[in-house]
């Protein structure tokens, strides 16, 4: 009997070649553009190369996040811990996605989680696959969790206190109060629409593995590269050895969250004399320090496990080599929002999208604004470049028009974060799916209910805020 995996009559090309294409429409719709500089043929040639230029920090730290899990899967540790987990929730694996997108979402709304998610994107396919379900399972889990977070953003600096630094720069005035409760009501609607969604793709995959809306390919090669042709009875023993590794594996990622949250904007300073590692102290550090902290981790692990020297460097090289691939396609989806910038056109769409809104009443003037940000962070999916870019001409508008500046926040916190759920010019969607090994066009037919959903709840909530605020 044929398979039914082996269903899709038609898939889209790779994420580079469709990334490729909507740089050169890109490109394409410059040239007829009044007040935009045309894109020429260097500008088009180069995007790649210059995007891979701008996101260079995130390629290099995606790299050694891969040396990190080579090192740390060369003990096994991963292997013995998952199947320890899910021995332990036999029966129970489904409690596996509401527990882990709530803790991915609190990283989200908190301080803006997203690119860091990529260092889960391994560990969290292999359990997903484990505990039975399919990789689409856990791209869901990671972007849906973290995205739901950043949707509904409360004290997130790059989305609320750059928004917030935008406006006053501007003269107007923000009760953050007000922003954290619509955000409250935006994370936690959108993130318990997007765990209906997963629960219940994932308990028909479990049931029935021919449910999956994966092809037969992506099923083989996330099988191959997540499990490899281990026997699915194998046992890996948990020594002692592996549960120190696993537990090392554990402090590294707790060090990573708690590096990038600026403790100091809160009124914390219990990490301020923490630079003696990095020249940074925790709170401060980005991609560069994280790096690091990855490499030096790696060593670690390889010494506490006893590995040769050789060892270590050859599996953490074999780690690496598994990532280039989604530093490229980081790179090739950062060229779409450089040449962007460099022929003005992101400023363009900015300026004409403020002219529509004049003279709307409150719920028209939401639903429009709300769209109008959708399509921005198409443009501009970065959140903290785009406040700075609209903030002083949206703010402004708005309170002219005797509307709140603060839901014009929780609006763009809200269109951004919904697009950047699916956005193929993101580097976290196109990152998430290249380790997981699915196509960019299943996790658009998987998403989209998803996103309509919340849209819609959105679209409510926020125009309940703008009509009472």
């Amino acid at each position: 009997m044929e398979s039914t995996l082996n269903k899709k009559k038609f898939t889209l090309p790779t994420a580079y070649t469709v990334l490729l294409i909507i740089t050169a429409l890109i490109a394409l719709a410059t040239q007829f553009i009044p007040g935009v500089q045309a894109a020429k043929l260097s500008d088009l040639v180069m995007a790649p190369i210059n995007g891979l230029n701008e996101a260079i920090d995130i390629a290099i730290f995606v790299l050694l996040i891969g040396g990190f899990l080579g090192v740390t899967t060369y003990t096994g540790a991963l292997d013995a811990g998952i199947g320890s987990v899910v021995e332990k929730l036999q029966g129970r694996e489904l409690v596996l996605i509401p527990v882990l997108m709530f803790i991915f979402s609190l990283g989200g709304t908190s301080f803006g989680m997203a690119e860091e998610t990529i260092a889960f994107a391994a560990l969290v396919t292999t359990t997903m696959i484990v505990a039975g379900f399919d990789p689409l399972v856990s791209v869901a889990t990671l972007i849906l969790g973290s995205g739901c977070g950043v949707l509904g953003s409360t004290v997130n600096p790059f989305l609320v206190s750059t928004s917030i630094g935008a406006l006053n720069g501007v003269g107007i005035e923000v009760n953050q109060v007000i922003v954290i409760g619509t955000g409250i009501a935006l994370w936690l609607s959108s993130l318990l629409i997007s765990i209906y969604f997963v629960m219940k793709y994932a308990k028909k995959v479990q049931k029935d593995k021919s449910a999956t809306l994966l092809s037969e390919k992506e099923m083989n090669d996330a099988k191959e590269a997540f499990i490899g042709n281990k026997d699915s009875e194998e046992v890996v023993e948990f020594t002692t050895k592996r549960r120190i590794v696993l537990g090392l594996f554990a402090l590294t990622f707790i060090v990573m969250v708690a590096a990038i949250i600026p403790w100091e904007e809160f009124g914390v300073t219990i990490f301020a004399k923490t630079d003696f590692l990095t020249g940074s102290a925790l709170g401060s550090w980005w991609f560069s320090e994280l790096a690091i902290w990855f490499v030096i981790m790696s060593v670690i692990i390889g010494l506490v496990y006893q590995m040769k020297e050789q060892e270590i460097v050859s599996a953490f090289m074999n780690g690496a080599a598994d990532m280039v691939g989604v530093a490229l396609v980081i790179g090739v989806s950062k060229g779409i929002s450089v040449m962007m910038s460099t022929t003005g056109l992101d400023n363009y769409v900015l300026s004409s999208a403020s002219s529509l809104l004049s003279g709307m009443s409150p719920i028209v003037f939401t639903i429009v604004a709300f769209i109008i940000y959708m399509v921005l962070s198409f443009f501009v999916p970065s959140t903290s470049g785009l406040a700075g870019l609209s903030m002083p001409i949206f703010g402004p508008l708005a309170v002219s028009l005797g509307f709140s500046s603060e839901v014009i926040i929780s609006i763009f916190s809200a269109g951004s974060g919904l697009v950047n759920l699916v956005t193929p010019t993101s580097g976290v969607i196109m990152g998430a799916l290249a380790i997981a090994k699915v196509d960019y066009a299943s996790w658009v037919k998987f998403v989209s209910k998803v996103l309509v959903a919340i849209f819609i709840s959105s679209a409510i909530i926020l125009s309940i805020a703008m009509i009472l605020l």
